[in-house]
């Protein structure tokens, strides 16, 4: 099947033929028809199977040009970097046709987004903090909003946004058409389905937690931290073809002290991005691992769901995340759009039992790879790793004293003064040897 055997237009066509694209994936297949009916969606489909363009293209399709000022169309993402992406996309599909699309999100100044919204808008994609902001200040209009698209849900809540979601949906028409797009369906995103959703069509690629069948995923159990970092290194030199490589960790401690290690041996190939780093960084770094200037991106959680980065070979996970879904979604970075990956996992014997939630997950045993026996075992231990010794603190009784006294000794001399009230006569016999009179006054 390929997307002409889909009710598009010539100029979305023209558009999938100039980028490439022919057949679509299973979620665009199964997405596209419901999304044309105009019924609410509630699209169930892991990172990494398509899901922008599946609500993209019948939202372009059923695009009618307008004279109205303000946006038919709003989208919802979790990330700044996920709003640059979903933009682009949108520019890419509408290369011909006349539709106008801005994205707005927080880290920036706000004044020039407010001014911008206020133009001429088609289609508007944002972070649901920055939004509820903009419109609160009076800038943006949402009484004429068709279509309102909630993509990756489920992060949306992790990260804290669950009052913005429920008042930007408040304020918007109750005529429009709600998709919904989500890697889990958790109890907290029926909850909002229950509430802002006119019984939703229900469309699932692949159930949440099955492991993507496109990715040939492999596991090497490691001793430590120095150790993982010499078999990373290894791997490169002998894995040619790892040409744009992710490499996952899971705190920004860890992520920068990776790139301190590798950047040694890989300086000017190796870029690093995380939430400690201004927003031009991260939005650079990205650019030069997209256009082959870095081989390999070093990258906390934040952009296992914000970022739809093609062509990336290999996802390396150097450590193994305590959330299962994390490491579904870290995966899905390569093997996109139904081509085939490779994901390799770095586990230490503090993180088995993150891994036995992970293939429980899944309901698949991940295949263990034993280690190269040109691979330098380290001795060395990072603090973390250190064995801790617990000092039991036993508090010590002093003992109790029975050879002392009352708590009272006798004051000293210059103690002892009491007070008395002294003469100027006094005063003046004291200081010069004879009473001193006060001359009269004239």
């Amino acid at each position: 099947m390929t997307f002409r055997d889909l009710n598009l237009n010539t100029s979305l066509l023209n558009a999938l033929d100039e980028l490439g694209i022919q057949q679509p994936t299973t979620i665009q297949k199964k997405a596209f028809s419901v999304i044309m009916s105009g019924q609410d969606v509630c699209g169930i489909a892991q990172t990494g199977t398509g899901k922008t363009f599946a609500y993209l293209l019948p939202i372009l399709r059923m695009f009618k040009f307008s004279k109205e000022k303000h946006p038919t169309v709003m989208i919802l993402v979790p990330t700044r970097e996920l709003v640059v992406q979903v933009v682009e996309s949108v520019k890419e599909l509408t290369s011909y046709m006349s539709v106008s699309v801005m994205g707005v999100y927080g880290g920036v100044n706000m004044n020039p987004q407010m001014e911008a919204v206020q133009d001429k808008l088609d289609i508007l994609v944002a972070t649901p903090g920055r939004l509820y902001d903009i419109i609160l200040s009076g800038a943006l209009k949402v009484k004429s909003i068709k279509q309102l698209v909630i993509d990756e849900v489920d992060e949306m809540l992790n990260l804290g946004f669950r009052t913005q979601l429920n008042n930007i949906m408040d304020l918007l028409p109750d005529k429009r058409q709600n998709l919904l797009f989500s890697a889990t369906l958790t109890e907290d995103v029926e909850k909002i389905i229950d509430t802002h959703f006119n019984n939703p069509a229900k469309i699932e690629a692949a159930p949440a937690g099955s492991p993507l069948e496109n990715i040939e995923q492999s596991v090497y159990k490691v001793p430590n931290f120095f150790t993982k970092v010499n078999l990373l290194e290894l791997l490169i030199d002998t894995t040619p073809d790892m040409t744009k490589t992710l490499i996952f960790v899971g705190t920004k401690a860890l992520a920068d002290d990776l790139y301190e290690q590798l950047v040694k041996d890989f300086e000017g190939k190796v870029g690093i991005i995380h939430s400690n780093k201004e927003q031009n960084h991260r939005f650079n770094t990205v650019k030069q691992f997209e256009n082959g200037t870095y081989r390999f991106l070093i990258a906390t959680d934040i952009i296992a769901r914000g970022l739809d980065i093609s062509e990336v070979s290999h996802v390396i996970n150097f450590d193994t995340p305590d959330t299962p879904e994390n490491y579904i979604h870290r995966i899905g970075r390569t093997g996109r759009a139904d081509k085939r990956g490779i994901a390799i996992l770095l586990t230490k014997e503090s993180e088995l039992e993150n891994l036995e939630k992970i293939e429980a997950l899944m309901n698949y045993q991940i295949p263990e790879q034993s280690l190269p026996a040109d691979l330098v075992i380290s001795e060395v231990l990072t603090e973390d790793e250190k064995p801790k010794v617990f000092m039991r603190n036993t508090l010590v009784k002093a003992p109790k004293r029975t050879d002392v006294g009352p708590a009272f000794h006798e004051k000293k001399a210059k103690n002892m003064k009491t007070n008395q009230k002294v003469s100027h006569k006094d005063k003046m016999m004291l200081k010069y040897g004879k009473p001193k009179k006060r001359k009269p006054k004239k």
